[in-house]
């Protein structure tokens, strides 16, 4: 879940100054890109069903810490420093701040809806970026055929929210976790935008993660003491194993994995697979927690992905090179 989110290939540049870029997406890249989209799909509905177990702030905060201290560890290993001073510490924390808060409405909102509604609500993050990254970044500035995907995404969305003035879906709970996933999409949004239009462009992909985490590590564990949920450490085999798939594959390998492929391969060939993403949450929210499959989230889901398509679709004549390109986000 779409983390962080969140890098461009710029960020990359130290970590990969000796590798070739490649044009065209290989076995390796597909074989990646499908998992952590599946991985993606899988932890919202993961993450719903350890909610019984553990508080959503107090899991969030759980998976964040472990995930730290991983990316530390790491860090340390491969000799990557995380403290100087390189006028990014504004704009990290900024970017922390708003990836720790995209994250705190995911868990909350989960308590409310479905994974597979969350997981749409989530994924209008790309249009979000796209209507306001040009007021910072004016190259960004949308085509004719870019503006058409923000249609489709806008009718995604209203597809989908119809479905809460019907049947099981319409209570005000369903609503507040919809709304709360639709503000997930934009924190989602304006973290990528920090980034895209700060120093943030130029930090390695380990110490941009790092912001991200750290901050998620500080405020999640603080807002579920706020709150008021009960710590407790007495949890299921189930739920020890939920949290080590959050920090493990979710929080650091996955995330890890999604900035290595920004640094090797094309970003716009990247992005079009985040749309398997809210397709997998679909399924196993389905097969998993017997959630509703309604035809207005199919409609809804089909539109996403053909906005999120033609949004990141390259100019006929693009000049630019692959690192220039649209920024795909990282699955939350």
């Amino acid at each position: 879940m779409p983390f962080a989110n969140l890098g461009s290939a710029g960020s990359l540049a130290d970590n990969h100054r000796m590798t070739q870029r490649k044009s065209e997406l290989d076995a390796v890249a597909i074989a990646l890109l499908l998992g952590c989209c599946l991985f993606w799909g899988f932890q919202q509905v993961l993450m719903k069903a350890t909610l019984p177990e553990l508080a959503p702030a107090f899991q969030a905060g759980l998976r964040f810490v472990a995930a730290t201290l991983l990316l530390w560890v790491w860090c340390v290993w491969r000799g990557i420093k995380l403290w100087q001073d390189d006028g990014s510490l504004p704009a990290g924390l900024l970017a922390g701040a708003l990836f720790a808060g995209e994250f705190a409405c995911i868990y909350v909102g989960l308590q409310y809806t479905t994974a597979s509604r969350l997981t749409l609500f989530l994924y209008t993050a790309p249009f979000w970026v796209a209507v306001l990254l040009p007021l910072w970044v004016p190259t960004e500035r949308l085509r004719p055929l870019q503006w058409l995907g923000l249609c489709c995404a806008f009718l995604a969305v209203m597809f989908a929210l119809g479905g809460g003035f019907t049947g099981a879906l319409a209570t005000p709970a369903h609503w507040r976790g919809d709304l709360l996933a639709l503000s997930a999409g934009l924190l989602w949004g304006l973290t990528t935008i920090t980034i895209r239009s700060s120093t943030l462009m130029r930090v390695s992909a380990e110490k941009l993660l790092f912001y991200q985490l750290g901050m998620s590590a500080v405020a999640l564990p603080m807002l579920s003491l706020f709150f008021g949920e009960k710590w407790h450490w007495h949890f299921s085999a189930f739920a020890w194993g939920s949290l080590a798939a959050q920090a493990l594959l979710g929080a650091f390998m996955s995330f890890l994995a999604w900035m290595w492929m920004l640094g090797r391969y094309p970003a716009t060939r990247i992005s079009v697979f985040v749309f398997l993403t809210p397709i997998c949450a679909l399924l196993f929210g389905a097969l998993w927690l017997e959630e509703p499959v309604t035809l207005s989230l199919l409609a809804a889901l089909s539109l996403v992905a053909l906005g999120i398509v033609l949004v990141n679709r390259p100019a006929a004549r693009n000049v630019q090179s692959p690192d220039a390109a649209h920024t795909p986000l990282q699955g939350g």
